[in-house]
Protein backbone atom coordinates (compact mmCIF):
# COMPACT_ATOMS: atom_id res chain seq x y z
CA UNK A 1 0.00 0.00 0.00
CA UNK A 2 1.44 3.34 -1.21
CA UNK A 3 2.01 5.33 2.74
CA UNK A 4 1.29 8.54 1.41
CA UNK A 5 -2.22 7.80 0.22
CA UNK A 6 -2.11 8.93 -3.34
CA UNK A 7 -3.04 5.94 -5.07
CA UNK A 8 -0.26 5.01 -7.82
CA UNK A 9 -0.23 1.87 -9.89
CA UNK A 10 2.70 -0.28 -9.90
CA UNK A 11 4.80 0.62 -13.63
CA UNK A 12 2.72 4.06 -13.82
CA UNK A 13 4.52 7.32 -14.48
CA UNK A 14 2.83 10.48 -13.93
CA UNK A 15 3.38 13.04 -16.63
CA UNK A 16 6.09 15.01 -15.48
CA UNK A 17 7.74 12.44 -13.77
CA UNK A 18 10.70 12.29 -16.20
CA UNK A 19 12.29 10.51 -18.49
CA UNK A 20 15.95 10.02 -19.43
CA UNK A 21 16.27 13.02 -20.29
CA UNK A 22 14.97 14.16 -16.81
CA UNK A 23 11.98 15.43 -14.89
CA UNK A 24 9.24 17.54 -16.36
CA UNK A 25 10.60 16.85 -20.32
CA UNK A 26 8.06 15.24 -22.72
CA UNK A 27 8.28 14.37 -26.11
CA UNK A 28 6.36 17.17 -28.49
CA UNK A 29 5.90 18.64 -32.15
CA UNK A 30 5.42 22.46 -32.92
CA UNK A 31 1.55 23.12 -33.90
CA UNK A 32 1.67 22.82 -37.47
CA UNK A 33 4.77 21.26 -38.38
CA UNK A 34 4.44 18.76 -41.43
CA UNK A 35 3.97 15.56 -39.93
CA UNK A 36 8.13 13.90 -40.67
CA UNK A 37 6.49 10.28 -41.10
CA UNK A 38 8.27 9.54 -44.78
CA UNK A 39 5.88 10.11 -48.00
CA UNK A 40 8.17 8.94 -50.57
CA UNK A 41 7.94 5.35 -52.30
CA UNK A 42 4.70 4.90 -51.21
CA UNK A 43 2.42 6.32 -53.70
CA UNK A 44 0.82 8.05 -50.73
CA UNK A 45 0.97 11.99 -50.15
CA UNK A 46 0.56 13.68 -46.74
CA UNK A 47 -3.07 13.82 -46.73
CA UNK A 48 -3.75 10.19 -47.43
CA UNK A 49 -1.25 8.92 -44.88
CA UNK A 50 -3.21 11.84 -42.25
CA UNK A 51 -6.34 10.06 -43.13
CA UNK A 52 -4.99 6.22 -42.90
CA UNK A 53 -3.66 7.46 -39.02
CA UNK A 54 -7.32 9.62 -38.43
CA UNK A 55 -8.69 5.83 -39.48
CA UNK A 56 -6.58 3.91 -37.13
CA UNK A 57 -7.19 6.17 -33.96
CA UNK A 58 -11.02 6.03 -34.65
CA UNK A 59 -11.00 2.17 -34.66
CA UNK A 60 -8.66 1.73 -31.38
CA UNK A 61 -11.06 4.25 -30.22
CA UNK A 62 -13.99 2.01 -31.19
CA UNK A 63 -12.17 -1.04 -29.70
CA UNK A 64 -10.93 1.23 -26.66
CA UNK A 65 -15.17 1.51 -25.94
CA UNK A 66 -16.13 -1.93 -26.50
CA UNK A 67 -13.85 -3.17 -23.62
CA UNK A 68 -14.76 -0.14 -21.19
CA UNK A 69 -18.17 -1.28 -22.00
CA UNK A 70 -17.48 -5.31 -21.42
CA UNK A 71 -15.33 -4.50 -18.30
CA UNK A 72 -17.98 -2.18 -16.76
CA UNK A 73 -20.87 -4.76 -17.55
CA UNK A 74 -18.53 -7.05 -15.38
CA UNK A 75 -17.78 -4.79 -12.88
CA UNK A 76 -21.70 -4.40 -12.41
CA UNK A 77 -22.41 -8.17 -12.60
CA UNK A 78 -19.70 -8.95 -9.59
CA UNK A 79 -20.47 -6.03 -7.01
CA UNK A 80 -24.09 -7.61 -8.23
CA UNK A 81 -23.40 -10.93 -6.80
CA UNK A 82 -21.12 -9.97 -4.53
CA UNK A 83 -24.25 -7.79 -2.79
CA UNK A 84 -26.40 -10.38 -2.87
CA UNK A 85 -23.66 -12.53 -1.22
CA UNK A 86 -23.72 -9.62 1.57
CA UNK A 87 -27.65 -10.15 1.76
CA UNK A 88 -27.88 -13.84 2.27
CA UNK A 89 -24.95 -13.64 4.78
CA UNK A 90 -26.62 -13.49 8.81
CA UNK A 91 -25.72 -10.46 10.76
CA UNK A 92 -22.97 -11.15 13.38
CA UNK A 93 -23.88 -10.48 16.46
CA UNK A 94 -23.54 -7.31 17.90
CA UNK A 95 -20.35 -6.42 19.83
CA UNK A 96 -20.62 -4.07 22.77
CA UNK A 97 -18.46 -0.96 22.55
CA UNK A 98 -18.04 1.12 25.65
CA UNK A 99 -18.36 4.77 24.69
CA UNK A 100 -15.56 6.85 24.86
CA UNK A 101 -17.82 9.36 26.29
CA UNK A 102 -20.46 9.94 28.64
CA UNK A 103 -23.96 8.53 27.26
CA UNK A 104 -27.34 10.22 28.12
CA UNK A 105 -29.11 8.01 30.04
CA UNK A 106 -31.67 7.23 26.94
CA UNK A 107 -28.77 6.25 25.02
CA UNK A 108 -27.00 4.04 27.56
CA UNK A 109 -30.59 2.54 28.42
CA UNK A 110 -30.62 1.43 24.49
CA UNK A 111 -27.40 0.00 24.67
CA UNK A 112 -27.27 -1.80 28.11
CA UNK A 113 -31.22 -3.24 28.09
CA UNK A 114 -30.39 -6.50 25.56
CA UNK A 115 -28.57 -7.54 28.27
CA UNK A 116 -30.76 -7.65 31.14
CA UNK A 117 -32.83 -10.25 32.30
CA UNK A 118 -35.75 -10.63 34.58
CA UNK A 119 -35.34 -13.83 36.75
CA UNK A 120 -37.78 -16.04 38.63
CA UNK A 121 -37.78 -18.88 41.10
CA UNK A 122 -40.64 -21.25 41.29
CA UNK A 123 -40.50 -20.50 45.24
CA UNK A 124 -41.52 -16.48 44.38
CA UNK A 125 -37.89 -15.08 44.37
CA UNK A 126 -37.93 -12.18 41.79
CA UNK A 127 -34.55 -10.86 40.81
CA UNK A 128 -32.42 -9.35 37.91
CA UNK A 129 -29.24 -10.12 36.27
CA UNK A 130 -26.95 -9.29 33.04
CA UNK A 131 -25.68 -11.66 30.55
CA UNK A 132 -21.88 -11.40 30.57
CA UNK A 133 -20.47 -13.53 28.13
CA UNK A 134 -21.46 -14.39 23.95
CA UNK A 135 -22.99 -17.83 25.19
CA UNK A 136 -25.28 -16.27 27.46
CA UNK A 137 -23.77 -16.90 30.74
CA UNK A 138 -26.26 -14.58 33.26
CA UNK A 139 -24.17 -12.87 36.73
CA UNK A 140 -26.93 -12.20 39.48
CA UNK A 141 -27.61 -11.92 43.22
CA UNK A 142 -26.89 -15.52 45.56
CA UNK A 143 -29.78 -14.57 47.24
CA UNK A 144 -32.14 -14.65 44.46
CA UNK A 145 -31.79 -18.55 43.49
CA UNK A 146 -30.29 -19.64 46.66
CA UNK A 147 -33.61 -21.16 47.26
CA UNK A 148 -33.44 -23.86 44.94
CA UNK A 149 -36.74 -23.43 43.41
CA UNK A 150 -36.85 -23.95 39.70
CA UNK A 151 -35.62 -20.60 37.36
CA UNK A 152 -36.52 -19.29 34.90
CA UNK A 153 -34.57 -16.26 32.63
CA UNK A 154 -36.61 -13.43 30.62
CA UNK A 155 -34.97 -11.87 28.10
CA UNK A 156 -35.19 -8.10 26.98
CA UNK A 157 -36.70 -9.84 23.40
CA UNK A 158 -39.11 -11.86 25.69
CA UNK A 159 -37.54 -15.40 25.36
CA UNK A 160 -38.01 -17.25 28.22
CA UNK A 161 -35.59 -20.11 29.41
CA UNK A 162 -35.07 -22.52 32.23
CA UNK A 163 -31.89 -21.75 33.73
CA UNK A 164 -29.42 -23.89 36.20
CA UNK A 165 -27.51 -22.34 38.26
CA UNK A 166 -23.82 -22.48 37.02
CA UNK A 167 -21.62 -21.27 40.29
CA UNK A 168 -22.46 -19.33 43.54
CA UNK A 169 -20.58 -17.63 45.89
CA UNK A 170 -22.13 -16.67 49.49
CA UNK A 171 -19.56 -14.58 50.44
CA UNK A 172 -20.36 -12.14 48.37
CA UNK A 173 -23.87 -12.50 47.20
CA UNK A 174 -23.12 -13.89 43.76
CA UNK A 175 -24.07 -16.40 41.32
CA UNK A 176 -24.33 -17.19 37.47
CA UNK A 177 -26.50 -18.94 35.82
CA UNK A 178 -26.81 -20.86 32.20
CA UNK A 179 -29.92 -20.64 30.30
CA UNK A 180 -31.26 -23.40 28.42
CA UNK A 181 -32.38 -21.50 25.42
CA UNK A 182 -31.12 -18.28 24.19
CA UNK A 183 -32.78 -15.35 21.95
CA UNK A 184 -31.92 -15.07 18.18
CA UNK A 185 -28.88 -12.46 19.19
CA UNK A 186 -26.83 -12.88 22.35
CA UNK A 187 -25.85 -8.99 23.92
CA UNK A 188 -23.35 -9.58 26.48
CA UNK A 189 -22.22 -6.19 28.37
CA UNK A 190 -19.06 -4.69 28.67
CA UNK A 191 -17.39 -5.45 31.42
CA UNK A 192 -16.06 -2.03 33.18
CA UNK A 193 -12.91 -1.73 36.41
CA UNK A 194 -13.71 0.04 39.30
CA UNK A 195 -14.57 3.19 40.12
CA UNK A 196 -14.63 6.41 42.58
CA UNK A 197 -17.11 8.21 44.79
CA UNK A 198 -18.86 10.38 43.22
CA UNK A 199 -19.11 8.76 39.50
CA UNK A 200 -22.36 8.71 37.71
CA UNK A 201 -24.00 5.64 38.04
CA UNK A 202 -27.39 3.57 36.28
CA UNK A 203 -28.97 1.07 37.50
CA UNK A 204 -31.10 -1.29 35.30
CA UNK A 205 -33.63 -3.95 36.68
CA UNK A 206 -36.91 -5.30 37.80
CA UNK A 207 -38.21 -3.61 40.71
CA UNK A 208 -41.68 -5.25 41.98
CA UNK A 209 -41.91 -6.72 38.75
CA UNK A 210 -41.85 -3.49 36.45
CA UNK A 211 -39.45 -5.23 33.53
CA UNK A 212 -36.21 -3.35 32.62
CA UNK A 213 -36.81 0.00 34.99
CA UNK A 214 -33.78 2.56 34.94
CA UNK A 215 -32.38 4.91 37.42
CA UNK A 216 -29.68 7.32 38.25
CA UNK A 217 -27.31 8.27 40.47
CA UNK A 218 -23.56 8.97 42.06
CA UNK A 219 -21.30 6.44 43.81
CA UNK A 220 -21.83 7.74 47.45
CA UNK A 221 -19.04 5.34 49.05
CA UNK A 222 -16.83 2.39 48.69
CA UNK A 223 -15.75 -0.57 50.66
CA UNK A 224 -19.08 -0.39 52.46
CA UNK A 225 -20.19 -3.81 54.64
CA UNK A 226 -23.82 -5.00 54.33
CA UNK A 227 -24.84 -6.98 56.75
CA UNK A 228 -28.30 -8.91 55.60
CA UNK A 229 -29.94 -12.13 56.73
CA UNK A 230 -27.99 -14.50 54.72
CA UNK A 231 -24.87 -12.63 55.93
CA UNK A 232 -22.28 -10.24 56.08
CA UNK A 233 -20.92 -9.10 52.56
CA UNK A 234 -17.72 -6.53 52.78
CA UNK A 235 -16.08 -4.42 50.07
CA UNK A 236 -19.41 -2.71 48.45
CA UNK A 237 -20.05 0.05 46.45
CA UNK A 238 -22.60 2.66 47.76
CA UNK A 239 -25.11 4.60 45.50
CA UNK A 240 -28.41 6.28 45.48
CA UNK A 241 -29.55 5.25 42.46
CA UNK A 242 -32.85 3.73 43.30
CA UNK A 243 -33.56 -0.08 43.74
CA UNK A 244 -35.88 -1.79 45.49
CA UNK A 245 -37.12 -5.14 45.65
CA UNK A 246 -36.60 -7.68 42.40
CA UNK A 247 -33.73 -5.36 41.55
CA UNK A 248 -31.05 -7.83 43.06
CA UNK A 249 -28.75 -8.98 40.80
CA UNK A 250 -29.21 -6.47 38.28
CA UNK A 251 -26.50 -3.69 37.06
CA UNK A 252 -24.76 -0.59 38.02
CA UNK A 253 -23.19 0.88 35.58
CA UNK A 254 -20.97 3.95 34.96
CA UNK A 255 -21.77 6.70 31.84
CA UNK A 256 -19.77 4.87 29.42
CA UNK A 257 -22.16 1.82 29.73
CA UNK A 258 -19.78 -0.18 31.83
CA UNK A 259 -20.82 -2.93 34.43
CA UNK A 260 -19.10 -2.03 37.19
CA UNK A 261 -21.38 -3.57 40.11
CA UNK A 262 -23.76 -6.23 41.02
CA UNK A 263 -26.77 -4.79 43.20
CA UNK A 264 -27.50 -6.61 45.85
CA UNK A 265 -29.15 -5.14 48.87
CA UNK A 266 -30.65 -1.42 49.93
CA UNK A 267 -29.80 -0.05 53.72
CA UNK A 268 -33.41 -0.35 55.61
CA UNK A 269 -33.30 1.79 59.04
CA UNK A 270 -37.51 1.25 59.38
CA UNK A 271 -37.35 -2.10 58.70
CA UNK A 272 -39.92 -1.84 56.02
CA UNK A 273 -37.80 -2.57 53.11
CA UNK A 274 -38.90 0.74 51.93
CA UNK A 275 -36.11 2.57 49.88
CA UNK A 276 -33.61 5.24 51.99
CA UNK A 277 -32.07 6.46 49.41
CA UNK A 278 -28.59 3.93 49.89
CA UNK A 279 -28.13 0.98 47.90
CA UNK A 280 -24.98 -1.60 47.72
CA UNK A 281 -23.41 -3.02 44.96
CA UNK A 282 -20.59 -5.75 44.68
CA UNK A 283 -17.82 -4.16 42.76
CA UNK A 284 -17.58 -6.39 39.00
CA UNK A 285 -13.50 -7.15 40.01
CA UNK A 286 -15.26 -9.37 42.60
CA UNK A 287 -18.35 -10.77 41.55
CA UNK A 288 -15.95 -12.07 38.83
CA UNK A 289 -13.54 -13.29 41.35
CA UNK A 290 -11.31 -10.77 42.98
CA UNK A 291 -11.03 -9.65 46.41
CA UNK A 292 -13.64 -6.62 48.00
CA UNK A 293 -12.98 -6.93 51.64
CA UNK A 294 -13.37 -3.58 53.12
CA UNK A 295 -14.23 -1.67 56.65
CA UNK A 296 -17.74 0.86 56.69
CA UNK A 297 -21.07 0.70 58.25
CA UNK A 298 -24.08 -0.37 56.35
CA UNK A 299 -26.75 -2.98 55.95
CA UNK A 300 -30.29 -3.62 55.48
CA UNK A 301 -32.31 -6.55 53.43
CA UNK A 302 -31.49 -8.00 50.26
CA UNK A 303 -33.14 -7.54 47.64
Amino acid sequence: MDPTGAGRQRGFRAPGAGGPEGPDTIDTRPSGEPDPSPTTGTGEGPGRGRTASWRWLVAAGAVLVVAMAVIGTLAFRLGSTSAALDAQSPSPSPTPRPSATPLPTTDLYRQVVPSVVLITTAKGALGTGTVVTDKGLVLTANHVVADGGAVTVVFADGTRSPAKVASTNPKNDTATLTPQKLPEVVVPVALGGGTAVGTDVVAIGNPLGLQDSTTTGVVSGLGRTSRTETGTVKGLIQFDAAVNPGSSGGPLLDRQGLLVGVVISIADPGKDEAWAGIGFAVPIGSALGGGGDGPGPGGGPQI
